[in-house]
């Protein structure tokens, strides 16, 4: 199969969907890797680096879609991107179709075949290929945090883990699955006094054990969201209902009880985001208030450390790309787990939480793949 990698054109986004590495791999098993020049240059791999791999550099995008049969790629392709896919190619990203009706559109009419990362599933129930996107993006989340307390960005101006005499940030994190565990841990870490909201009273007492009551637990209800916003200083969203729009925990009306210059970060952004006044932001401007309360949401939140990044996200999604690469559409048809990665084939829809969030109608994958 001839395999395309395009350079990452989403606002400060310098990840790559294939590293130097990956593309061995591709080339030992007998495809050929098709990589737009400079597509690496954010994670410091020169074109040169990419033909010691064996790939091939294309001067320019529309080569790379035109000229492949699988496009590998980090982020949902942007509207010049989408408009150069074709039935019969397999794209393989994140794609978050949900809260983006738009990116949906285009991708029914292209008639692709779209499998994207945040879906696929393994045999713990896990989300694999999301899970160090959300380790990366929960500890990114206390960092952001932190520099947005501090006087000049706007914030209470407050060190996150205060000193001797004086009490630390007290940081809510709603949410303990990957993101939140992760941002627990370096919120802990710094010494901050840490509260985790969660609706599974298995998970939260998971987390009293790794925590060992550095971190404070409690149930998530209405009572407990507001109680908890009052009193913080941050407060993490990191909710997940996989494949679909995230749910607004955090009203425009419990912002009036918060304390001025508090920080909300918003990781499920990507999915619409937790917070009733959240929008997308980027790296570039990464902030903006409401009611006296600094909003973080940046969108691609890992694509600050793109190094790190790319390289873990290869490791997760390296193995279920070659099962395309090497099976194509039957790959889909044999594998349950990469199956449910399937979102959009030949315009439509086959994953349930896209089409209901959407209002388009649904396909059941296994029928549309024949």
């Amino acid at each position: 199969m001839r395999v395309g990698v395009p350079r990452e054109i989403k606002n400060s986004e310098f990840r790559v969907g294939l590293v130097p590495g990956s593309v061995r791999e591709y080339v030992a098993n007998g495809h050929s890797v098709l990589v737009e020049t400079g597509a690496g240059a954010g994670v410091k791999a020169s074109d040169a680096d990419y033909e010691a791999a064996g790939a091939t550099i294309a001067p320019d995008a529309a080569t790379v879609f035109a000229e492949s049969d699988m496009i590998v790629k980090v982020k949902e392709p942007q509207p010049v991107e989408w408009k150069q896919l074709r039935e019969g190619q397999i794209l393989y990203t994140y794609l978050h179709l949900a809260p983006d009706p738009g990116q949906a559109r285009g991708l029914m009419e292209s008639g692709v075949t779209a499998v994207a990362y945040e879906t696929v599933t393994d045999a713990r129930g896990g989300l694999p290929l999301l899970a160090p996107m959300s380790e990366v993006a929960g500890r990114l989340s206390i960092q952001a945090a932190a520099y947005a307390l501090t006087a000049h960005q706007g914030g209470r101006g407050l060190l996150m883990g205060g000193v001797p005499g004086v009490l630390p940030a007290k940081v809510l994190i709603i949410g303990g699955g990957v993101v939140g565990t992760h941002a627990a841990r370096m919120a802990v870490g710094l010494g901050a006094d840490v509260t985790i909201l969660d609706r599974s009273q298995r998970r939260l007492a998971e987390l009293d054990e790794i925590f060992g009551g550095r971190a404070k637990t409690r149930y998530s209800t209405y009572e407990a969201l507001d109680e908890e916003t009052d009193t913080a200083d941050v407060v993490v969203g990191a909710v997940l209902i996989p494949g679909a729009s995230a749910p607004k925990l955090v009203t425009r009306e419990m912002l009036k009880g918060m304390k001025e210059g508090s920080v909300l970060v918003d990781v499920a952004i990507d999915q619409g985001g937790c917070f009733e006044t959240s929008k997308a932001t980027t790296h570039e401007d990464p902030t903006y208030v409401v009611d006296d309360v600094l909003h973080y949401c940046v969108a691609n939140m890992p694509g600050a450390v793109p190094l790190t990044s790319s390289h873990a996200l290869n490791n997760a999604t390296l193995q279920y790309g070659l099962m395309l690469a090497n099976k194509g559409l039957d790959a889909l048809r044999a594998d349950d787990h990469l199956r449910n990665g399937l979102n959009i084939h030949r315009g439509k829809v086959t994953y349930r939480a896209v089409s209901d969030a959407l209002g388009v109608g649904y396909e059941d994958p296994l029928a549309a793949l024949g």
